[in-house]
């Protein structure tokens, strides 16, 4: 009987010692998956998203790196850039890309933050190829079109037309707005840097 008694206290304190160890490890491998997750991991957390119940009309407020915020609804994640359209207060509506490097913060609410923490694994989102493509072929498709944009950076904005989209800068033909890129309407060419790109809205 006292070997029972025994064997049962062995057995308990060994199965506590294994819900400890399995527990740590969960902890450890929470930590390890917070570490790795980006600030696009992040955003397509608390994006639209038919299977976690968040409806695609839920915006998303960001602070770029001017200090301008900007209230959009997700709508594509790139490589490196997202696509969304702008919430503006006069409610004309608009679409923009967005750097993820222009992002200087995001602003969550309470039951966003665990939802952004929460992210589908590429293999549960299914691999895409807007995954892989970066900035500048999103940039060339506008100049291909020849799309009017507005390009904003850390020292305001210009309007105009993607001239040409080189490795690490865009040339922007700077006319008014509803009026075709014609050389008699083009005031300038302003050369803008990549990495200072915040917003692009179209």
């Amino acid at each position: 009987m006292r070997w029972d008694s025994l064997f049962d206290d062995l057995e308990s304190q060994l199965e506590w010692e294994r819900s400890a160890e399995d527990l740590e490890l969960r902890a450890e491998e929470e930590r390890l998956r917070l570490g790795r997750l980006s600030l696009r991991d992040r955003l397509i957390g608390i994006g639209p998203d038919e299977s976690s119940g968040r409806p695609a009309g839920t915006a998303v407020r960001l602070i770029l790196r001017s200090g301008r915020t900007v209230s959009v609804l997700p709508t594509t994640f790139g490589r490196d850039w997202i696509a969304a359209d702008l919430v503006r207060a006069h409610g004309v509506p608009g679409g923009c890309i967005i750097p993820l490097s222009g992002i200087a913060s995001v602003l969550l609410a309470a039951d966003d933050v665990e939802r952004s923490l929460s992210v589908r694994e590429p293999v549960q989102r299914g691999p895409r190829i807007t995954d892989r493509i970066g900035l500048p072929f999103v940039l060339r498709d506008l100049c291909r079109r020849r799309s009017y944009v507005t390009v904003c950076d850390s020292t305001g904005h210009v309007g105009g037309t993607l001239d040409r989209v080189a490795r690490d800068h865009v040339d922007v033909a700077v006319h008014p707005r509803g009026t075709p890129r014609r050389a008699s309407e083009v005031t300038q060419i302003r050369i803008v840097a990549l990495a200072g790109i915040e917003l692009v809205e179209l």
